[in-house]
């Protein structure tokens, strides 16, 4: 008489249990450490080339004006006059002392508009000042 031995009959499943745990705990890491585009950029620009360029790390201390081709001015989400510059960056360096003045400026503007921006940087006393570019390759 020969001895057979008995295998068991019950199936290797994989636990699922805690799957949904694992599927809500990662999607609340991406939604806390996923940073949303804030602003629409209405102004047409090209940025000019740079045979150099250095990235800024925290981008959450940055905030940028933009300058179009027409000399157009953006702060924000809306078309800004000259005039109007000082008061919204001194109210944003109020909130955020360290920030980040990032000018996104087309490479064929006027470089007056450029100075003239620069000038009501320097009175809402926002000297740290960021030029874009594309890095030239």
């Amino acid at each position: 008489m020969k001895f057979q031995k008995k295998r068991a009959s019950t199936k290797q499943n994989i636990p699922t249990a805690s799957l949904p745990d694992i599927v809500f705990m990662l999607l609340l890491f991406f939604m806390v450490t996923t940073t949303l585009r804030e602003v629409d950029v209405l102004v047409q620009f090209r940025l000019p080339e740079a045979k150099a360029i250095e990235k800024i790390e925290n981008k959450r201390l940055v905030s940028y004006v933009w300058v179009g081709q027409d000399s157009r001015i953006q702060v924000n989400d809306s078309i800004t006059k000259l005039e109007e510059i000082q008061k919204i960056m001194y109210a944003k360096r109020v909130a955020l002392p360290n920030i980040i003045i990032s000018l996104r400026v087309d490479k064929n503007s006027d470089m007056g508009a450029v100075t003239d921006i620069q000038q009501e940087l320097r009175k809402a006393s926002c000297l740290r000042i960021n030029y874009s570019a594309m890095l030239k390759i």
